[in-house]
């Protein structure tokens, strides 16, 4: 993984970057993509950093019932793999990871880890634990000598809110930040302008750098685009601004929200992922030779192929012969499907499509003569704001180095040789329209997702069973488009 730029290179280097400090803060991140974590005092963070961790209580992980937690801290139904009431609740092991150490500036400069949690018996990695999905995925790539490289692009919505405002009006009626539809808008930035740089600013000083900033189209809504690195430490950042976009937005009096779709008849909220591969000596495994940049590549499927390798051509493939049985993965909730029903209005792709440079494509072909061969990458288009990017960055990689094992041949054409009633008739594959049919299809028993290349079984029962638990409150949520519907005519 990239190190952060003040990453102590050994115990005495991080004794000596904490010499002036008293505490430390640590989180893990959940199933959901929650960050959950604490204080520590600093002898207590140094003994845990010297030895093999510390105990972290199980629920953070959603793993039990009675004492598995939700997005909103509420128990499951069921008992699930890692935490359950044979083994009494115990802890799990959270390991300190150096390399992803920086300060929060907006904390008094407080000093923050991240951690990934081990089974407290095997050492082994979690199979649900978000960060050690994806350095599973990573190194499972290196051993084929590849290194995973990814960007995300967050759009997300604010509001004039603050989360009791916002609760004492049940969620309804919240006011914009600003009105109108206004997409890469000079003007607009003007308002709220110190919540608009501190966004940016504060992110750089928290070691989480953005590529571009801008506002989108939509009442409130901004675009931030993270720069391009490892796949880990894409994840780590893509978090991490949630998280800084959120604090910053609670100094200001401003709620920011990554849901994937806070109103209907808008577009939703995209969390889009750029993927490419490189070798050991930094090449884009993606990109094509000197020779066929000239003309493009002799053996590519179609002209939307011609300008990427036969690597990406087979990882392009992998990724549509499985997307569809790992949706969860991409697509963790009930709203996200809202952004996908009848969202190629929006640009918000439900089918398995590619095309070069399309953003009506479920995967944009990023490569000559658009950008120089070195920026060669796949864009997936699929995921929400909403995602975990871990298990998103995860279910990408995993698909497109099992197509590259595979060789495996596109299914069919580009997304320009279709038409729009080819959703319909069967020639294009369309994706689960919600949470529910998303679920049972990856939870099947033929489901590539259980493959062990991809997330094996282990993974495919727990986080399934974490799906289920949010299909079935929304299965018992009367809403209030039942109640304004129903109430009176029925």
């Amino acid at each position: 993984m990239t190190a952060t730029i003040r990453v102590p290179k050994s115990f005495k280097d991080l004794q000596e970057v904490l010499s002036g400090d008293i505490k430390v803060k640590v989180a893990g991140i959940d199933v959901d993509g929650v960050l959950r974590g604490k204080f520590m005092s600093k002898d207590k963070f140094l003994g845990a950093a010297k030895s093999d961790g510390f105990g972290f209580c199980s629920v953070i992980l959603q793993v039990s019932s009675r004492d598995g937690w939700d997005i909103h801290d509420t128990v499951y139904a069921k008992e699930l793999l890692i935490s359950n009431k044979a083994n009494g609740y115990r802890d799990i092991t959270a390991v300190i990871d150096l390399s992803s150490f920086r300060r929060i500036p907006w904390e008094n400069n407080v000093p923050f880890f991240l951690v990934s949690f081990l089974d407290p018996d095997t050492k082994a990695p979690l199979s649900v634990d978000p960060r050690g999905v994806l350095q599973m995925t990573t190194e499972r790539a290196a051993k084929a000598g590849y290194e995973c490289f990814s960007g995300v692009e967050y759009e997300y919505f604010n509001f004039k809110e603050t989360p009791e405002s916002a609760s004492e009006k049940n969620y309804t009626g919240l006011q914009p930040l600003t009105p109108g539809m206004h997409g890469y808008s000079l003007l607009r930035t003007q308002l709220n302008n110190q919540y608009f740089h501190d966004l940016f600013d504060e992110s750089f000083k928290f070691d989480v750098e953005i590529e571009g900033h801008h506002t989108e189209t939509g009442p409130g809504v901004l675009e931030t685009a993270l720069a391009y690195t490892s796949a880990l430490r894409m994840a780590d950042n893509a978090i991490l601004f949630k998280y800084t976009a959120k604090s910053v937005g609670m100094k200001h009096g401003i709620m920011p929200s990554f849901m994937a779709k806070p109103w209907g008849g808008l577009p939703g909220c995209s969390g889009h992922v750029h993927v490419s591969l490189r070798n050991k000596e930094g090449r884009n495994i993606f990109a094509v030779s000197e020779e066929e940049l000239k003309t493009g590549r002799a053996n590519a499927a179609n002209d939307d192929t011609r300008f990427i390798s036969q690597e990406a051509e087979w990882f392009l493939a992998g990724v549509l012969d499985g997307i569809a049985d790992v949706v969860p993965t991409v697509v963790p909730t009930i709203n996200g499907y809202k952004r996908l029903v009848g969202g190629e209005a929006f640009w918000a792709p439900n089918a398995v499509t590619y095309g070069y440079d399309s953003r009506a494509a479920s995967i944009r072909i990023i490569s000559p003569p658009s950008c120089p061969p070195s920026a060669t990458r796949l864009e997936v288009r699929i995921p929400g704001a909403d995602m975990n990017p871990y298990f998103a960055i995860s279910a990408i990689f995993l698909l497109g180095l099992r197509g590259i094992n595979k060789k495996l041949a596109l299914p069919g054409p580009p997304i320009s040789h279709f038409k729009p009633e080819d959703r319909t008739n069967g020639r294009i594959k369309m994706l689960p329209t919600s949470l529910e049919s998303a679920t049972i299809r990856m939870m099947r028993p033929d489901s590539i997702a259980r493959e062990a290349e991809v997330f094996g079984n282990d993974f495919v029962d727990h986080y399934g069973g974490t799906r289920e638990h949010e299909v079935k409150l929304w299965n018992e949520a009367v809403t209030n488009w039942e109640v304004e519907r129903y109430l009176e005519l029925a």
